[in-house]
């Protein structure tokens, strides 16, 4: 259903006023984790990046639905069948996934994971699959069927064959927790970027903002806006690089959780704000529901901006953000 940009960050100074910088790339969650501590010398960064792999690592064993031990698999394999008790964390998320659901009408859908993959962006697909074939590809997806029982801490799926997935919300949930636990823990500079949700804090060594690079989908290779980041979290969605033309239209990869069909219009949706959870889930809904209804529901979140690039090169941003002043 999403497929993560890469966002640029740009580091200028390594050492100043006694602080180093350290930084590690390891695959989490079925993505690339770049992990970057600013701390008083080495070995207090590499411990901090360490125990950021051990929370990633943490939360996927507990939410990842490919991993068959995790509560969110005991949860999708007792569909139609009982509820399942789950740790509050996991309730939590859920929570906050279905509330996403209600104020995106859908377009964003923590079911999404039992849709079927009719549509491929391989270059192998050349016709549209027939209106059946959508509508039962997401027969088994409502975010409605899903029962939370916040006394007795339970989730339900209602229907046999649902499923509940957090590859939309769980790196950016994971970068979150990261940068609050290194900040308790008194590192007070670094980026956490799962796959292009990415998490900031503080400054570089040198003083200076950590600088967000955004590729240009019109031409790839080279970055649309470069845009200081302080305390907070950006995410790209895009389709520019998967996509597929059928009869002149061009269909993203991003698929409409409630109709089954591709978004279209937008090539790509960046969010700003003050965490990456969040920010996944407007941005991923935002291409779902395209420019005028998507502008409209994040306007309502001024903790929160975006920039979104239509298919025709077209460049819209949320109120109060110029984002000319950081072109190249």
């Amino acid at each position: 259903m999403l497929y993560r940009f890469t966002i640029f960050f740009f580091l200028f100074c390594l050492t100043t006023n006694a602080q180093v910088l350290r930084k590690r790339t390891t695959m989490l969650m079925g993505g690339r984790f770049d992990i970057t501590i600013v701390a008083q010398d080495s070995a207090a960064a590499e411990a901090g990046i360490d125990a950021v792999i051990a929370e990633i690592t943490r939360i996927e064993n507990l939410i990842s639905d490919w991993k068959p031990n995790s509560q969110v698999s005991e949860v999708n394999a007792n569909a139609g069948i009982r509820p399942v008790k789950v740790d509050a964390e996991v309730f939590g998320l859920t929570e906050r996934a279905i509330a996403l659901s209600k104020l995106t009408n859908g377009a964003f859908d923590i079911s999404f994971a039992a849709m079927e993959r009719i549509w491929k962006f391989d270059g192998s697909m050349t016709a549209m699959p027939s209106a059946d074939a959508v509508k039962k590809s997401v027969e088994n997806v409502g975010y409605q069927n899903i029962i939370l029982d916040k006394e007795e801490g339970t989730i339900f799926l209602k229907e046999k064959g649902m499923k509940i997935g957090f590859g939309a919300l769980g790196e950016g949930y994971a970068t979150d927790r990261c940068r609050d636990m290194m900040l308790k823990q008194g590192i007070k500079a670094g980026i956490v970027n799962g796959s292009g949700d990415m998490s900031a804090w503080g400054k570089q060594p040198d003083g200076s903002d950590w600088v967000i690079g955004i590729t240009d989908p019109g031409r790839p290779g080279e970055l649309f806006a470069v845009v200081p980041l302080r305390q907070g979290a950006v995410v790209t969605s895009g389709s520019y690089e998967k996509f597929v033309v059928i009869d002149g239209k061009r269909y993203a990869h991003i698929i409409n959780p409630a109709t089954g069909y591709p978004a279209t219009g937008l090539t790509s949706v960046t969010v700003f704000g003050p965490g990456a959870e969040r920010a996944n889930g407007f941005s991923t809904s935002l291409m779902v529901m395209g420019q005028e209804a998507g502008m409209k529901l994040i306007n309502q979140f001024p903790e929160f901006n975006c920039v979104m690039i239509t298919d025709d090169g077209k460049v819209v941003t949320s109120k109060n953000f110029n984002i000319a002043r950081y072109r190249p």
